[in-house]
């Protein structure tokens, strides 16, 4: 088995950032690069997260789209819930 084909990044900043940096690495028990990859792993993560795109044959694509286009429709039983008290409406009201 060969190793992977791994590619290098290169940063550049100044004495205090990398101090921060090593700094928080120090503290999770992890190399400055494991650091940063993790840390830039969950950042476009979260970023790319509401971005994501998916495809739908055209017969599944008018459907959806009828779905988005028709009438808001009035859920009566899922208002009357929202607007009733919560278990932490509750014991709050309880307490005070």
């Amino acid at each position: 088995m060969g190793q992977p084909n791994l590619e290098q990044i290169e940063i550049h900043t100044d004495s205090a950032i990398k101090g921060r940096l090593q700094q928080a690495a120090d503290l999770s028990h992890q190399s400055v690069s494991e650091f940063l990859i993790e840390a830039g792993l969950a950042a476009a993560e979260e970023t790319l997260a509401g971005r994501q795109v998916f495809r739908l044959d055209d017969e599944a694509g008018e459907a959806f789209q009828a779905l988005l286009d028709r009438p808001v429709q009035t859920k009566t039983g899922l208002r009357r819930l929202l607007n009733e008290p919560g278990v932490f409406d509750r014991a709050a009201q309880e307490k005070g």
